[in-house]
């Protein structure tokens, strides 16, 4: 009885780990080609810390499919704190929360055509540059 116990729960951690560790691999930031930036800047950009790149201003898009996977894994909060942050950024210094796209192909559309655009996806589509 406690072999089977142990199996099942080792089984669902298993499971568990693997599940996390697919969907921190599955999230890669992308920007439009004339964005300079390195994956260091990244917390920056989607905090709104960073708003250029050089002298290129920033376009920052959130993805609604993948948010709450980048936010853990990326960002290492929850949409609650990201939210908050963006609340009081708004109120406090006048900044514009990015603007969310529905998916990964809307995201990827958005950056192709927009200088400056920085967002996340599940996988790279070409003619993008992959930053993380």
């Amino acid at each position: 009885m406690k072999s089977k116990i142990f199996r099942v729960c080792s089984t669902a951690i298993f499971l568990l780990l693997a599940s996390t560790f697919a969907n921190a691999a599955g999230v890669v930031v992308i920007a439009n080609p004339n964005v300079s930036v390195s994956a260091d800047d990244v917390r920056d950009i989607f905090l709104g810390e960073k708003q250029f790149a050089g002298d290129v201003k920033l376009v920052v898009i959130d993805n609604a499919a993948m948010q709450n996977t980048f936010l853990s894994q990326i960002m290492q909060m929850d949409v609650n704190k990201y939210n908050g942050i963006w609340t009081k950024k708004s109120f406090r210094d006048g900044l514009t929360p990015p603007a969310v796209k529905s998916g990964d192909a809307e995201v990827s559309e958005f950056i192709k055509r927009t200088p400056g655009s920085i967002g996340y996806v599940s996988s790279a589509p070409a003619g993008v540059k992959v930053i993380k």
